[in-house]
């Protein structure tokens, strides 16, 4: 989630006749490998929180005013942040970056290697890293639209996140997509051609997931928007999955 900061015998011999079909389905990874962009993406996180915690509260605070998204930033007239022009840019990606705290920052851990393994294993990871990177902007930007001159900073990968569960909803519900049994771990799970925009919604077992994840948001900003007392930026987790539904297209190798 992005929070609002006020603040891993014997050997048998091959058969000798043809490969029963199981096995001709094409090569498999290891269950609990992570491709490595989701590996190095974790440990980039992981090293900037923990960087953060050994600088001091005045030199985070610094940290926080150059790097976190902040949407009063954008009304001139009534504030000046350090950074300058440079930083109303890059703020829309490194926000994604920072994280309030350990358990904000394993919660989202968990989030990305949920997700995060299956688009990085049929994106690559150039592709993984641009894409999650415009999700982050396309949360950033919802959420300054509906928060537009607010002071409050906005930190956390999840719509970056946001935007990889999106892209999954793409293509691992199809029929020998990744979810299936059989093909759950062969490369060939990942290069299916994906459903498209109109195909994915009719699709039940993605639009069940669609639906309960615009519910879940709906009802933290309708009913209770805290988390342990921290605001959750449940926009930018929209904005996040709407970028990630809406430009998987434009990063998807695979042709249909």
């Amino acid at each position: 989630m992005n929070w609002h900061v006020p603040q891993m015998p014997r050997r048998d011999e091959p058969p000798r006749g043809p490969a029963p079909p199981q096995q001709r389905a094409g090569p498999r990874e290891p269950a609990f490998t992570l491709p490595g962009a989701v590996t190095a993406m974790i440990a980039l996180l992981v090293l900037i929180h923990v960087a953060r915690s050994m600088i001091g509260y005045n030199a985070d605070i610094e940290v926080l005013m150059l790097f976190a998204f902040i949407p009063v930033r954008y009304v001139d007239t009534l504030v000046s942040l350090p950074g300058g022009i440079g930083a109303d840019v890059w703020t829309f990606v490194t926000y994604a970056l920072l994280h309030g705290g350990w358990t904000h920052l394993i919660m989202n851990v968990v989030w990305l290697v949920a997700f995060g393994a299956a688009v990085a294993r049929r994106f690559g990871a150039v592709r993984f890293w641009v894409f999650s990177a415009a999700a982050a902007a396309g949360g950033a930007g919802l959420h300054l639209a509906m928060h537009f001159g607010e002071a409050v900073p906005v930190v956390g990968a999840s719509a970056a996140i946001a935007g990889l569960m999106a892209a999954a909803a793409r293509f691992v519900f199809d029929t020998g997509g990744p979810l299936g049994l059989a093909a759950s771990r062969s490369v060939s799970a990942y290069r299916r051609p994906a459903l498209s925009l109109m195909e994915t919604f009719r699709n039940r077992r993605a639009l069940v997931f669609i639906l309960v994840f615009f519910g879940i948001n709906l009802f933290i900003g309708v009913g209770g928007n805290a988390a342990g007392g921290v605001a959750i930026a449940w926009e930018a987790h929209l904005g996040g999955f709407i970028t990630g539904l809406l430009a998987f297209k434009l990063f998807d190798p695979v042709p249909r």
